[in-house]
């Protein structure tokens, strides 16, 4: 009695299926892990313009209190500090000395429980005023 060779025995069946089965849970594994990256990516890249236009606005605002913190939110769980210090005084500094300013500006948003954080610094021309020189900021 001869048996005819025609379509998959069950075996046959069994193995190319676990075999498929692999292959998929391989690759839906590395899709959850590039869509974790992008999402990862998006908040960063979204804090990073939200943190350069701050900057931008601190750089401007000529009256803002050297070595004091400033602090304020972009969102519920998002926000940034900064300080801005002399980073370059002249030999005998006084009131209205010109001096070169560092602002330092620290954006922090929550990544899931993580709390994240970047930090950006900018330069820009200004005067020193009497409040720079009370107590343990600058001495003359």
């Amino acid at each position: 009695m001869r048996r005819s060779s025609r379509g998959f025995s069950l075996l046959e069946l069994l193995v190319a299926t676990a075999i498929m089965g692999v292959a998929v849970a391989a690759l839906l594994g590395g899709l959850t892990d590039s869509l974790r990256s992008a999402s990862r990516a998006t908040e960063y890249d979204q804090i990073t313009l939200a943190a350069r236009r701050k900057l931008e606005d601190l750089l401007v605002d000529s009256r803002l209190p050297r070595f004091q913190n400033i602090e304020g939110n972009f969102t519920a769980t998002s926000g940034w500090r900064a300080r801005v210090t002399p980073f370059d005084v002249p030999f005998q500094p006084g009131p209205g000395s010109p001096v070169f300013d560092r602002v330092a500006l620290e954006a922090w948003w929550m990544s899931g429980r993580t709390r994240r954080t970047i930090t950006l610094e900018g330069y820009r021309r200004g005067f020193l005023y009497k409040e720079d020189f009370a107590g343990e900021v600058l001495r003359q």
